[in-house]
């Protein structure tokens, strides 16, 4: 689409007053607002060759300009500023998300709630997907007489663990025999192939240990079985009761029932391409989302995407900060994963 610079600013200052406001933005405040060197006059013979363009609206007789999908599209593409955040809000990210980085889920939940309270929108982030994840470590920690902690950590840097018996007269010695044998055996293969391929390995060096072992792999199979589908976190879909675009019972009702459905939310926040993605409007498939704009992103573990975050709000939404948010986040998870993977 073809814009002269005019109307580019014009258009700009229509998108940012009604994100600020949430009010149809008239000629005279733009005029009174923005230090664009023309007339109302001039502003609304403007305005109205973009309404004839299909980038903005007037809602009603007499009111100000609101801006349409196209209109949100064109300054997501060519007006709005590059995304950033502040310093203080990076300090924020990387001082709640690195605390808890041994404790993969909690990070990931609280992501979720540190995007939703950072940006007052409603944001989802999806964990790690649990059927591609392969062993990394496992560990027998003594506990008390005839029992140990048996801890299994994945390469997706998620971590389970598990009080097992092992019996009065194994010693500290042959649990550290056990972890060693395991970790040779075991690290960078999935369930499937140490069920098969290397269940006879194990049990041909450690057959004094065959109980021990059997009590693992269980712990290991249930592990692996266990909440198979990626697990959804969504943080402040009250956000959304808060937006003027949401008063209406029923819209808001159809909204919350889409969020009930996590196979439903994991389609929201897959990105078109690499990097960060923005839906506005009527382009997400679902029509409950015609009114919301989804900015999307995956995080990685050494380059292969395992989980997806996103944030959802009313198409009027601060598009630059909410980029910026989940891209500073996406790139944080990414770093501290691939990192804990390599631990």
């Amino acid at each position: 689409m073809q814009m002269d610079e005019r109307k580019k600013r014009i258009l700009r200052a229509i998108v940012q007053d009604y994100i600020n406001t949430a009010e149809p933005v008239g000629s005279r405040t733009i005029a009174k607002k923005f230090d664009l060197g023309i007339s109302p006059a001039t502003i609304r013979n403007e305005m109205a060759d973009m309404e004839e363009m299909g980038l903005i609206e007037q809602p009603h007789t007499s009111a100000g300009r609101i801006p349409l999908d196209a209109g949100y599209r064109f300054y997501v593409d060519c007006l709005m500023d590059q995304p950033k955040i502040t310093s203080e809000e990076k300090a924020v990210i990387e001082q709640q998300v690195t605390k808890r980085i041994a404790e993969i889920q909690e990070v990931i939940a609280s992501t979720s709630k540190l995007l939703s309270e950072l940006t007052s929108l409603t944001s989802i982030v999806v964990s790690p997907h649990k059927t591609k994840s392969s062993f990394n470590q496992l560990h027998f920690l003594p506990y008390q007489p005839g029992q140990a902690i048996m801890v299994i950590v994945k390469d997706n840097g998620v971590v389970e663990n598990q009080i097992v018996d092992i019996g009065e007269n194994v010693t500290a010695e042959e649990l550290q025999k056990i972890t060693n044998i395991f970790n040779q055996k075991i690290k960078g293969h999935s369930l499937g192939d140490v069920r098969h391929s290397l269940l006879h390995e194990i049990y041909s060096e450690l057959t004094r240990q065959r109980s021990l072992i059997d009590h693992a792999l269980e712990l290991v199979s249930a592990v692996f079985q266990e909440q198979q589908e990626d697990k959804v976190y969504l943080g402040g879909a009250l956000n959304m009761l808060n937006q003027p675009e949401f008063r209406d019972v029923g819209k808001i009702k159809n909204l919350f029932q889409v969020f009930e459905e996590d196979e439903q939310v994991k389609k929201l926040i897959v990105p078109a391409a690499e990097g960060l993605s923005v839906t506005i409007g009527g382009e997400n498939t679902l029509k409950e989302l015609q009114d919301c704009s989804v900015i999307a992103a995956t995080y990685q573990i050494d380059g292969e995407p395992v989980g997806s975050i996103g944030l959802i709000g009313p198409t009027r939404m601060d598009y630059p900060k909410a980029m910026a948010m989940v891209d500073y986040m996406t790139k944080t998870l990414t770093e501290l994963l691939s990192k804990r993977r390599r631990i």
